[in-house]
């Protein structure tokens, strides 16, 4: 079994894991915005996951995601 890891994988796994981690300082923020923020990291997770680490499918991802936390409990 053979591992190999190119740039865009890399970028999309740290990219991601950049924004999982730093929701750790959003303890302060409202309902919404940490939903947003929650949306937004597992919409780049999956959208990197999806689209095999490309950039702009982490980026829709993201989009998408945020937009859909945003929008959870209004």
């Amino acid at each position: 079994m053979s591992f190999t890891l190119n740039s865009k994988k890399i970028a999309a796994a740290l990219l991601a894991t950049t924004l999982v981690m730093s929701l750790s300082a959003c303890s302060s923020w409202d309902k919404r915005s940490r939903n947003t923020a929650i949306g937004a990291g597992a919409g780049a997770i999956g959208g990197a996951v999806l689209t095999d680490g490309s950039a702009l499918g982490t980026l829709g991802g993201a989009a998408v995601g945020g937009i859909i936390g945003h929008q959870v409990g209004k």
